[in-house]
């Protein structure tokens, strides 16, 4: 019984019907995928604060027309 169980762990691994992909191969497929997300993550929120910088920038009061607002005493009369 127990050369059954070490001959199936040292087997073990995915296996597909021409080859077998062993777990030290994925765990290295899997680690650098990780490593892609979490740098695209840090891209894509250094790109969401850049952009919300430059709409801040885009409606900043300095640059927004003065719109002519009635005076208080003028709509006290009418």
């Amino acid at each position: 019984m127990l050369s059954v169980n070490q001959q199936s762990f040292s087997q073990s691994g995915l296996n597909l019907i021409p080859f077998t992909i062993s777990p030290s191969c994925l765990l290295q497929v899997g680690t650098v995928y990780i490593l892609m997300l979490v740098i695209a993550q840090k891209a894509t929120s250094e790109a969401l604060i850049s952009l919300g910088e430059a709409s801040e920038e885009l409606l900043r009061g300095d640059r927004l027309p003065i719109l002519p607002f009635p005076d208080a005493n003028k709509l006290d009369k009418d």
